[in-house]
């Protein structure tokens, strides 16, 4: 392969504010952002009559949600990408500033959390996760764009005008795939969602944008899998087959199964 010039990674410090032994992280920033917005866009649905969950209700859900997305996420990296390193060391799983967390882990935690909120609340879980992932993709993208700005999760080496040279990930330039993925699973299926929501009326069948998230999320983040290095100690899986490829599977069956569903009704 004829190696042409890369672009030089922007040299952006990960700690967004210092104050003496206090750091605040861009990494932390973006979770906030995500919860926030996705708060203030889903309130704002329920304000114009669009979700059919009130306004004090969302307020209950946004603690659970935020708590299911810390909880699930690290245990998800955990579980699902070390678990020979954390279960020998429990002690370690709390330190979430080492490892870093799973979107899928975190899914799932939203998941549980979302059905044990609706069963309480005597809502319909699929009414209450139709609300919840309309405000996922934002979520996604500023998580995306703190792995760019920290210079992790990079993607594989290339050739293409737009590769970096990131710090730590060799001599070669590579797929800036963490911009990939804030594209994709970020601006292009919140488009996506928000369209089904206002022009298709999603939100009035119930498990349709569930599903619909469910299938675009797995379909955006196994392309973009093609073009991120795997992490070193699990490499490919059944061939080329990435661990994230792997765990979007179940996702895509189960939304193209939610989406039929909801056809068929």
């Amino acid at each position: 392969m004829e190696w042409l010039a890369a672009l030089a990674f922007p040299a952006i410090d990960p700690v967004a504010v210092a104050i003496g032994p206090f750091a605040i992280r861009w990494y932390a920033l973006a979770y906030i952002a995500g919860l926030v917005l996705g708060w203030t866009y889903v309130k704002r649905l329920a304000r114009r009559g669009v979700s059919s969950l009130d306004e004090a209700t969302i307020d209950d859900l946004l603690v659970w949600d935020a708590l299911g997305v810390i909880l699930g996420g690290r245990l998800g990296y955990v579980l699902f990408y070390w678990p020979g390193y954390y279960l020998p060391n429990p002690h370690e799983i709390l330190m979430v500033w080492r490892g870093g967390m799973a979107f899928h882990g975190g899914l799932l935690g939203v998941a549980v959390v979302t059905v044990w909120f609706a069963r309480r609340r005597a809502l319909s879980p699929l009414v209450v996760a139709d609300t919840v992932v309309a405000a996922i993709p934002i979520g996604l993208f500023f998580g995306r764009i703190a792995n760019f700005i920290n210079g992790e999760l990079w993607g594989r080496t290339s050739n293409v005008p737009w590769a970096i040279h990131f710090p730590g990930a060799g001599l070669f330039p590579r797929h800036p795939s963490q911009l990939y993925e804030a594209a994709l699973e970020g601006l292009v299926l919140f488009v996506l969602l928000t369209w089904l929501v206002h022009c298709r009326g999603a939100l009035a069948k119930p498990g349709m944008l569930t599903g619909a998230f469910l299938a675009g999320y797995s379909l955006a983040r196994g392309f973009v899998e093609f073009f991120r290095q795997p992490d070193e100690h699990i490499g490919f899986l059944l061939g080329p087959v990435t661990m994230g490829q792997l765990l979007c599977l179940p996702m895509l069956i189960v939304g193209v199964w939610l989406i039929l569903r909801t056809r068929r009704a």
